[in-house]
């Protein structure tokens, strides 16, 4: 159920409904837009009576919510979602670009990536701390010193950190270093970690499971809002299938088809999307031509020499030209 107020609803009309929804056991999630406030109702067990809300002071009309997922849909929101994390934003009709080495390794390998994604003119820089490995005998990240040189690029380079957490014990560690918290695909799923991550204080990057469906990826996202943190972007990284010439098959219809559903941003990992440097850039492209809200891009000062995915990270001059590009694309089709 979803309650749509009129245009001049006053605070007190839109609390008194608030009230009248708790009052019967479920759950409220006003959300404010630029011309009206919705309040979305969750944690009912079967359909809820339009009749107690429809004549209730400041209310315009009460609407029956058939799809699995409430809160993340434009029926909920018709006003984009922007993500705020400082002066910096995703899903403002700007170009957000999230670049960094899949793992950090040292000070020195993070502060020379962080200096070119910082000249690009990326916002977000991206480097792993704790890294979910196929192999238990992987570089799995240096874990908190990790976090501490990501602390220390943001301050020097004044770039928003953003970092994955892999269970609800490291999500509170990295919440006390990170900008964003990244949810990997690996744990898409993983439920308890989604329920936590909704009550962080903390914006959410979401990314699609390898093998999950779009309807599950946004009942994934909903989750997140229903505990009542709407400040979540949605991450498209690639699904898994029968072709051989790419690590993954990067599934860019899911770019539009998302935006027709859900308010929430979505943008492309064209990195793990691929599995190969030479595929990112004519990918990253078509993601920004297909119109995604921004690119999450791995980046390498050494490629070669590097103990995570060397083989889809991009050069600091092949990236700096990847950036050239996108943003060209963008600037025609924004």
């Amino acid at each position: 159920m979803l309650i749509v107020m009129t245009a001049n609803a006053t605070d007190a009309e839109v609390a008194g409904v608030v009230r009248a929804i708790t009052e019967l056991g479920f759950r409220a999630h006003p959300m404010a837009g630029a011309t009206r406030t919705a309040i979305g109702i969750t944690e009912n067990a079967g359909a809820v009576d339009p009749a107690r809300f429809t004549n209730m002071p400041g209310v315009a009309e009460a609407i029956a919510v058939s799809k699995p997922y409430k809160l993340i849909t434009l029926e909920c929101r018709a006003e984009r979602t922007v993500v705020k994390i400082g002066d910096a934003t995703i899903g403002d009709g700007g170009l957000a670009l999230i670049a960094g080495p899949c793992a950090i390794e040292s000070r020195e390998q993070a502060f020379a990536i962080a200096e070119s994604v910082r000249r690009s003119g990326a916002r977000f820089f991206r480097g792993g701390a704790f890294k979910p490995r196929s192999s238990p005998y992987a570089f799995a990240g240096l874990g908190e010193e990790a976090l501490k040189i990501m602390a220390e690029i943001r301050e020097r380079f004044d770039l928003k950190i953003v970092t994955e957490a892999l269970d609800e014990a490291g999500l509170e560690l990295v919440e006390r270093y990170a900008d964003m918290i990244q949810i990997g695909a690996r744990n898409m799923q993983n439920f308890s970690l989604l329920r936590r991550a909704g009550r962080s204080g903390r914006p959410v990057l979401l990314k699609r499971g390898m093998a999950a469906t779009l309807e599950e990826w946004l009942l994934a996202a909903e989750y997140i809002l229903a505990e009542g943190n709407d400040q979540v972007v949605l991450c498209e990284r690639g699904v898994r299938t029968f072709s051989q010439h790419a690590r993954n098959t990067l599934d860019l219809a899911a770019v539009p088809a998302v935006r027709r559903i859900s308010h929430l941003p979505v943008i492309v990992d064209a990195s793990h999307g691929t599995g190969k440097n030479y595929l990112v850039t004519p990918l990253a492209r078509a993601a920004v031509a297909a119109g995604a809200d921004g690119l999450m891009i791995e980046v390498h000062n050494q490629p070669e020499r590097a103990l995570s995915d060397g083989a889809q990270a991009l050069g600091l001059e092949e990236y700096e030209q990847m950036v050239h590009a996108v943003r060209a694309i963008h600037e025609i089709i924004a």
